[in-house]
């Protein structure tokens, strides 16, 4: 049984509908990534799972149960750990205070928990009194993940984990992103970086006009000739 399952949905903003019939699957310890031109409607589907979209059909389920009519706050109660792309740490409060941000679920930041997102990305702990808004651009997504990890989700959502970083810096950010699901967390990820998701992950899905165009594993998908001649091209880049 799959851990998130995504029927035939159909999500928008207001009237605007931007995806028709997109289906998702992905089984628990799966590293599922979700790649397309700019405006195919990736984070769309992201937001749509999480309810920041609009919900215009279709069915989403997690973990068995079906939340497709519940409220972003209890999906997330529910177990979805969710970073979004944009404005995904409070900039005005210290490393520490996000932490403890991303425990209210918890009544706190559990020293368990705390030591775990430590040992998981020990720059933080270099860091801590440090304000949220002076980090790096890729210490600021660490953090953001390390946030979302603190209630042990068993999904962590990513959307758009490399947006703005240094080329230097999407190695990194994806090399902790494969250590998180190396410790058995599941982990959907949206991304601009389409060849360096597809590398990673285990299966891949491709979008076009809010659709579903191709889905197989990420290997596969690199070494699909249509694939490659469509939407990888010559760059490393597939932004939307």
């Amino acid at each position: 049984m799959s851990l998130l399952e995504v029927t035939e949905l159909d999500a928008g903003y207001g009237d605007l509908q931007v995806l028709f019939g997109v289906d998702l699957h992905v089984t628990e310890g799966e590293y599922v990534a979700i790649v397309g031109p700019n405006g195919a409607g990736k984070s769309t589907v992201m937001k749509a799972v999480v309810g920041l979209a609009t919900h215009m059909g279709g069915e989403i389920r997690f973990d068995g149960e079906d939340i497709t009519g519940l409220g972003p706050q209890t999906r997330i109660e529910r177990g979805l750990g969710y970073v979004p792309q944009t404005e995904n740490v409070f900039p005005t409060l210290t490393v520490e205070e996000n932490l403890k941000i991303g425990g209210y679920l918890l009544g706190g930041l559990p020293d368990d928990r705390r030591e775990a997102v430590v040992e998981q990305f020990p720059i933080l702990a270099e860091r801590f009194d440090q304000r949220a808004g002076n980090l790096s651009g890729g210490q600021q997504q660490m953090l953001a993940m390390a946030r979302a990890l603190i209630p042990d989700p068993p999904v962590l959502l990513l959307d758009e984990p490399s947006a703005g970083l240094a080329p230097d810096l999407v190695d990194t950010v994806f090399d902790h992103i494969d250590a998180v699901n190396d410790r058995g967390v599941t982990v959907v990820i949206v991304e601009q970086n389409a060849k360096t998701a597809l590398r990673r992950c285990d299966r891949g899905y491709v979008l076009t006009q809010g659709e579903n165009r191709y889905t197989d594993e990420g290997d596969a998908l690199l070494d699909d000739p249509e694939v490659r001649k469509q939407f990888l091209g010559g760059s490393d880049s597939s932004n939307g």
